[in-house]
């Protein structure tokens, strides 16, 4: 049983939106993501025809998903309707921000596997998770932070799972790649929501990547085979095992030297089953305190456009990654959010960054994929194998902390 917690977007810049109406005409600024989706929202909200509204989108600080920006833009055509002729800005505070726009949805996976003459031949994948997208233009109803705070109110609305066939939500990879002889995944949508949640960068790639490449090193260690060998013996994508070995190859992965308190770790995934492959290998250092050190990638993205703007979003992601496995959680009593600030929602320091080396294999005959979000599932598994490396005791559940490393080992 494997699981992660529900996830602030943390941008480093709060939320902002700039709103004016005059004559009889809404004008709305904003880092949305979606400015038409966000005109028919607003259109609902206001009680005014779309063709009234125009929606302008605005760079805005680490808009990974769906994070406070259309809800900070509602705030100022609130405020704008009222005092007509007036441009109106609203900036949330960093507590706003932390607390009031929607989070990365939790979920928990469990995975049973049948094994039979060094083969994985049976894989079972069950996961429970509330929805991935509350974004506007979807619903019958406004989905916008204040809609169930006006007078009158609209009904408060649940997060919808995206169909598998696009990509999924609570599924996205938790079918496997690999060549098992048989799998069955199960996917349960909890529909009771106590923090409201939408999109955040992978959706649920992320904790069913990481808690499938755990497992399946688990089962390679149990079985005395090398991890990176265990998953090519199941990989017969050439392009997926073109990636592996060349994250192995990158890493001196079979001449690896391990110090004590050192771990290495390695993961695999394609993200959403077609889109970008990805492999990564992570070394840490686990002494009282857990630092992720050095980071290896090697990915195909299909043809590659523009190598540098690849190569960002891969070493973002990455970086984004390691905070989210080492520190962040969303903490929460029955009543309210606790973690508003930086001191109670930490995220990775400039000084934690680990070193990140990046191989493209550009494919120029193919499609291009993108690059974004290949990265989550596979350097979170990483780590997460470069951990129980390091100290001989699994933490399956994220984030990765070292009070968990010392309650695991009390346990066993």
């Amino acid at each position: 049983s494997y699981s992660r917690p529900f996830l602030a977007h943390a941008s480093i810049g709060p939320s902002c939106g700039v709103a004016h109406f005059h004559g009889g005409r809404l004008e709305v600024w904003t880092h949305a993501q979606g400015v038409y989706p966000m005109q028919k929202d607003l259109a609902l909200l206001l009680g005014m025809p779309a063709q009234a509204i125009t929606v302008t989108h605005m760079q805005g600080a680490g808009c990974y998903g769906h994070n406070g920006a259309d809800d900070a833009a509602v705030d100022a055509a609130l405020l704008a309707q009222a005092l007509p002729g007036r441009p109106v800005q609203v900036v949330w505070s960093r507590e706003d921000d932390l607390t009031r726009a929607p989070f990365g949805a939790a979920m928990a996976v469990d995975l049973e596997a049948t094994v039979d003459g060094g083969r994985i031949v049976g894989w079972q994948h069950e996961v429970w998770s509330n929805g991935h997208s509350l974004r506007p233009g979807r619903m019958p109803v406004p989905v916008f932070h204040a809609a169930p705070l006006l007078e009158p109110a609209f009904e408060r609305q649940v997060a919808i799972n995206m169909p598998v066939a696009t990509g999924g939500g609570a599924e996205r990879n938790a079918i496997p790649t690999y060549a098992f002889g048989h799998h069955r995944v199960t996917s349960h949508r909890v529909l009771a929501m106590p923090l409201r949640t939408s999109a955040l960068r992978s959706l649920g790639a992320h904790c069913n990547v990481f808690a499938s490449e755990s497992f399946r090193d688990e089962i390679a260690g149990d079985l005395g085979v090398d991890a990176v060998e265990f998953r090519l013996r199941h990989l017969q994508d050439p392009r997926g095992r073109a990636v592996l070995e060349k994250v192995a190859a990158m890493a001196r992965w079979s001449s690896r030297d391990r110090r004590e308190g050192e771990g290495f770790g390695v993961g695999y995934a394609r993200y959403k089953h077609n889109g970008a492959y990805c492999a990564a290998i992570a070394r840490i250092e686990a002494q009282h305190d857990i630092r992720v050190k050095q980071v290896w990638i090697a990915a195909d993205v299909g043809r590659v456009v523009h190598a540098d703007g690849v190569r960002n979003q891969l070493e973002g992601g990455a970086i984004q990654t390691v905070s989210w496995v080492l520190k962040e959680s969303v903490q929460f009593d029955r009543t309210r959010v606790l973690s508003g600030s930086w001191s109670a929602y930490p995220i990775l320091r400039f000084t934690e960054v680990p070193a990140v080396e990046i191989a493209v294999l550009d494919q120029p005959g193919e499609k291009s994929m993108g690059a974004g979000e290949p990265t989550h599932g596979p350097l979170a598994a990483a780590i997460a194998n470069a951990l129980a490396d390091a100290v001989g005791v699994r933490v399956r559940d994220m984030p990765l902390t070292w009070d968990r490393v010392q309650r695991e080992a009390l346990a066993n």
